[in-house]
């Protein structure tokens, strides 16, 4: 009974933070109407004037794609290429009381544009460019995580907007984008003998389900210290992480962690703070993907200014783990807010030359001698990764 209860309570926890919201033909498998040219052409040029994506409404230089030659997607289905002052555009009715994270794919339209694809997604309040990088994945195209931060629009319409970025590198290489999806984020529950919010990064962006890539978050240029507008509520990003799942990679417990993949730098952030003086003890656990990643990694966990604690542990990228705990005293004043910082000085790559590195997940603050925290959603860790490649 007590096993059957506890499974009730997860599942109704679940149920309180996400709220999936259904874009309209979200994978463009539905085609645009009117259309004139040849089906088996891979690339269609839409025209704004005769032509209606299902769901959609576009402005600029936009084309229908097929998955092809130069050209992959996830399923091998469709997207669309956004050209110059191409721009695709869907509204949905959102919910006050939720933040929205966006999970969409970005790829370039041939092998020689890798490294000159990137696309600018807005939603109501700001908007940040991403960039296809070659380094961070096996696949012709990546999945990316943008928070739209519903909290302002608390009535009406939510609006959100990808175009095209132009690139005065090379005209040629317009970006293709393909497999939106939208999901509302609920503050977070957690239960009363662990500190840390989203502690097991369980609460996060949407995973794609035939993608094996993980998902990639990115520091935003827009509110770098902030952890409301992240992707990953509660955790601030440091430069590049990957959001990875269960089904495609070794999570040490449940069904989602953090791989720290880029050392310029690579990290997760939060904050803390502590009404007493007392002890405090950190668990968490560090391992690898399961990804083919092989180095030392050495994880440097930082609470405050002062406190640096250092882990290493040997990876042979099968998915091995370890747990780790530190104890301290906290005597920061209780107006004082602690901080985490997390920066990756060297890198490691897979067997497929893909940028990898530790994995951190289950993270849990512990109080003692009658310490608390003033609010759950105040606390601080910092990690940080060094990867050693072999020699």
């Amino acid at each position: 009974m007590a096993l059957v209860n506890l499974i009730f309570k997860l599942l109704f926890l679940v149920s309180l933070v996400y709220s999936k919201v259904t874009l309209e033909n979200s994978g463009f498998e539905s085609p645009p109407t009117n259309l004139t040219t040849n089906s088996t052409s891979q690339f269609i040029l839409l025209d704004t004037k005769t032509n209606r994506i299902p769901g959609w409404l576009f402005n600029g230089t936009v084309w229908y794609v097929t998955a092809g030659e130069n050209v992959s997607l996830p399923g091998n289905g469709h997207g669309v290429q956004l050209g110059p002052n191409g721009m695709i555009n869907q509204t949905f009715k959102p919910d006050g009381n939720y933040d929205y994270v966006i999970t969409f794919t970005l790829a370039p339209s041939s092998p020689d544009c890798a490294n000159a694809t990137s696309v600018n997604v807005s939603g109501p309040s700001a908007s940040e460019v991403f960039f296809f990088r070659e380094s961070l994945g096996t696949e012709m195209w990546q999945t990316y995580a943008y928070s739209l931060w519903s909290q302002e629009n608390k009535k009406g319409l939510m609006s959100l907007q990808i175009q095209s970025n132009s690139n005065s590198n090379n005209i040629t290489c317009w970006p293709i984008v393909d497999t939106i999806l939208v999901t509302g984020i609920h503050g977070p529950r957690w239960y009363s003998d662990n500190g840390f919010v989203n502690s097991g990064f369980e609460v996060g962006p949407a995973v794609i389900g035939n993608s094996s890539q993980g998902v990639l978050l990115e520091a935003d240029s827009s509110y770098p210290d902030s952890s409301v507008q992240s992707p990953l509520q509660y955790w601030t990003i440091l430069g590049i992480v990957k959001y990875i799942d269960s089904k495609h990679y070794a999570v040490p417990r449940g069904g989602r962690a953090v791989e720290l993949v880029s050392g310029n730098p690579s990290g997760i952030v939060s904050s803390v703070g502590f009404l007493k003086h007392g002890q405090v003890t950190i668990d968490f656990i560090m391992g690898d993907a399961n990804d083919s990643c092989v180095g030392d990694f050495l994880v440097f966990l930082q609470v405050g200014d002062t406190m640096i604690w250092n882990f290493t542990m040997r990876s042979i990228g099968v998915g091995s783990r370890e747990a780790h705990s530190v104890t301290f005293k906290a005597e920061f004043s209780n107006t004082e807010t602690v901080l985490i910082s997390f920066t990756s000085f060297n890198e490691t790559r897979t067997s497929n030359n893909v940028l990898c590195g530790p994995v951190i997940d289950s993270t849990v603050l512990r109080f003692s001698n009658g310490l608390h925290s003033k609010a759950h959603k105040h606390i601080g860790l910092e990690f940080r990764a060094i990867v050693e490649p072999d020699d």
